[in-house]
């Protein structure tokens, strides 16, 4: 078995579960301003400005790096969902704007949180329909917005939220910190019975999957996977429940580790899902050994830059703009 087209996919796996990690309480926090005062949205946003403008970093480097290994999965990919990624593209960079405008803004602050607070909601809708097309199959002609890709987007949404409020807990005190508990256990519940619908629902939507997870012997040894969510769910109501600042946010953190090792097992050896595999749309060896290369100088200098910047922010952010 060539190695090469595998390690190449485990790279852009990596980057893109760092750029839903990392972005995803960034957007989970925007889609929850309108619930927050101005004084609790100049704190929200004083916790996300040190660090977020390296998270789009690793959602490039995975397309990138998708272009690079693999040519053929990108160009059936990228015309597919050409519209949508216009539209993320776009709102990413709305929110970019708001980011610097804000600061300056006096008068005009409520509407640029309203267009921060739209643009995050937008990117995730969009970032959830993607999701779902990609798990049902890519099909020329296929209506993209279906039941399950609008059940991913909500589903991402919750997600989303889950991810900024339970971080908002470890980063923040006082009222807005009461505010995000409550508002966690509404993600949660919501969480909880999107991952539930979507593991009865994701096997009969083709049989490649549902040979996955209850063909032959499978089933004993996947189970594992179920078993440890509920364990991380049940920890995380009760951390929330004895009002523990650390857990919420890592707990979260697991749920969606967990999520996207469910998706790996359901599609691997699949790039195009049902379609084309990793070796099948990989480019040739020599390609393949110079791209890993530079991905193997990249990622130690993304890594580092993103745990210096998190550990020189860590801790509570004390007033606006203060850590």
């Amino acid at each position: 078995m060539n190695l090469l087209p595998l390690a190449c996919a485990f790279i852009i796996a990596f980057c893109i579960v760092m750029y839903v990690i990392l972005d995803g309480f960034t957007l989970g926090t925007g889609i929850l301003l309108p619930f927050l005062t101005h004084e609790e949205r100049d704190q929200a946003m004083s916790v996300l400005l040190p660090t977020w403008d390296g998270n789009q970093t690793w959602l490039v480097l995975g397309g990138a790096s998708l272009y690079g290994a693999f040519p053929l999965a990108f160009s059936l990919l990228l015309p597919h969902f050409y519209l949508f990624l216009f539209l993320m593209v776009t709102a990413l960079l709305f929110r970019g704007v708001v980011f610097e405008f804000r600061l300056k803004a006096e008068a005009g602050r409520k509407i640029w949180d309203g267009i921060f607070a739209l643009a995050s909601l937008i990117v995730t809708l969009i970032q959830g329909v993607i999701l779902g097309n990609f798990i049902s199959g890519i099909q020329a002609g296929k209506s993209i917005v279906v039941p399950f890709t609008a059940f991913t987007a909500i589903g991402l949404v919750l997600g989303y939220c889950l991810l900024g409020s339970t971080r908002l807990i470890l980063k923040t005190q006082g009222t807005i910190q009461y505010k995000m508990r409550k508002l966690s256990y509404f993600a949660l519940f919501g969480v909880i019975m999107g991952i539930a619908i979507a593991s009865l629902w994701t096997p009969f939507l083709n049989m490649n999957i549902f040979d996955r997870w209850f063909g032959e012997s499978h089933w004993i040894y996947l189970m594992i996977l179920p078993y440890m969510t509920a364990i991380t769910f049940v920890i995380l109501i009760i951390s929330l429940y004895k009002q523990n600042d650390f857990f919420p946010f890592w707990c979260s953190v697991v749920l969606f580790l967990f999520a996207y090792m469910g998706l790996m097992i359901s599609l691997f050896p699949y790039i195009v899902p049902f379609q084309i595999t990793v070796w099948q749309a990989a480019s040739p060896d020599s390609s393949l050994r110079f791209l890993l290369f530079g991905l193997i100088l990249m990622i130690p200098v993304l890594l580092i830059y993103t745990g210096y910047s998190y550990h020189i922010f860590k801790g509570k952010v004390k007033n606006v703009f203060e850590y």
